[in-house]
């Protein structure tokens, strides 16, 4: 049975909007799996008792004392903080409780929290954040949004496996269409990272859908379902991708308020909206896994509502039943393989032309 450890603590939101968030996702999937929820028992219990989430045979609370708070510097808040309600989600997971961690606290944190007691797959060297982002024509998976500012090429061409397991499930892409963004679509664009990527990724045929570079005029245009990027550039296009989002709703606010016209137009317009708010996966995708730990670790927004934390336990769920976990153990395990498999060849051919020259 999927077991998922919801930390409820140490979000923008308190812990009541995420035990409300809980009964939501438990009233919508009535299939068998459990919620551990934890946090500080004197805090949550009236909270949990309030919102009738015990009467769920399928909920367990893990007390845990200690909050990290979001300004607090990762390393030395896990340090600290041994019972951080964070902390001990994490390790439900690794002594096998719990099969997932979900939580809306500070992101460095459980990014070091997650690798620091999970450690990554064999043959990842660091894990990335996976996210759903809305395109003009479908969805996709970007990675990395933020964990790996500065990554190595061999990185990038991990987190394209990671990121088409999380496409598979998320999206139900079959066998999803790889691309590493660059500022141009041609060879030779892009930095050196970019460059030596993406020559990596054209000699792994057979392992990764790759589909060649992608830049920034198209990402939306729906030709990829995932795109490839180091963590500092990705995270810079999330939060601008967000901004701009906020951005233009203030302005359509603003100026909808101008006029009885334009909120006569709103009023007459509002079924195009409503059909907007649907293409954008807000809700649904809500939750951004922390892809290539020996564990599934998902990262809510810090401020997300209630539905968004129902959304992302969906998304966990959904996860650890379609075994993306096992799928990405799989895959890099291939990769390994061919990549053994070329330098071997390398090295034969080296060594036939030694013999020739000589």
């Amino acid at each position: 049975m999927p077991t998922i450890a919801v930390d409820v603590m140490g979000s923008d939101m308190g812990p009541e909007e995420l035990i409300v968030g809980i009964r939501q996702a438990l009233v919508s999937d009535k299939s068998d799996y459990e919620i551990i929820v934890v946090g500080d028992d004197r805090i949550i219990s009236p909270m949990l008792m309030r919102q009738g989430v015990l009467k769920d045979r399928r909920v367990k609370v893990y007390s845990a004392s200690q909050v990290i708070e979001m300004d607090e510097k990762p390393l030395q808040a896990i340090k600290t903080k041994r019972d951080a309600s964070m902390i001990r989600a994490i390790e439900l997971v690794k002594i096998g409780t719990a099969d997932a961690v979900l939580s809306c606290g500070n992101t460095g944190a459980m990014m070091a929290g997650g690798t620091i007691r999970l450690r990554t797959i064999d043959g990842i060297e660091r894990p990335a954040l996976g996210t759903v982002i809305p395109g003009k024509v479908k969805n996709f998976v970007m990675i990395d949004v933020g964990a790996a500012p500065d990554p190595k090429p061999e990185s990038l061409v991990d987190n394209a496996i990671l990121g088409a397991n999380y496409a598979h499930v998320a999206l139900g892409v079959k066998n999803p269409r790889v691309g590493l963004l660059s500022n141009g679509t041609e060879d030779g664009k892009g930095n050196m990272l970019v460059q030596t990527a993406h020559r990596l990724f054209k000699a792994q045929e057979g392992v990764i859908n790759y589909g060649g570079l992608i830049e920034g005029f198209g990402l939306f245009d729906g030709e990829f379902d995932v795109v490839v990027c180091d963590g500092f550039t990705g995270n810079v296009v999330l939060k601008s991708l967000e901004s701009s989002i906020r951005m233009f709703k203030d302005i359509l606010k603003e100026e909808i308020m101008r006029s009885w016209v334009y909120k006569l137009g709103m009023f007459i317009a509002s079924g195009a909206f409503k059909n907007l708010k649907k293409r954008l996966p807000i809700d649904k995708y809500a939750g951004a896994p922390l892809l290539g730990l020996n564990g599934l670790v998902v990262k809510a927004h810090g401020s997300s509502n209630r539905k968004q934390i129902a959304g992302a336990i969906h998304i966990t769920l959904r996860c650890l039943r379609k075994r993306m976990q096992e799928r990405i153990k799989e895959d890099v395990a291939r990769l390994n393989e061919i990549v053994a498999q070329n330098k071997a060849s390398a090295i034969e051919r080296e060594r036939q032309l030694e013999v020739e020259e000589s």
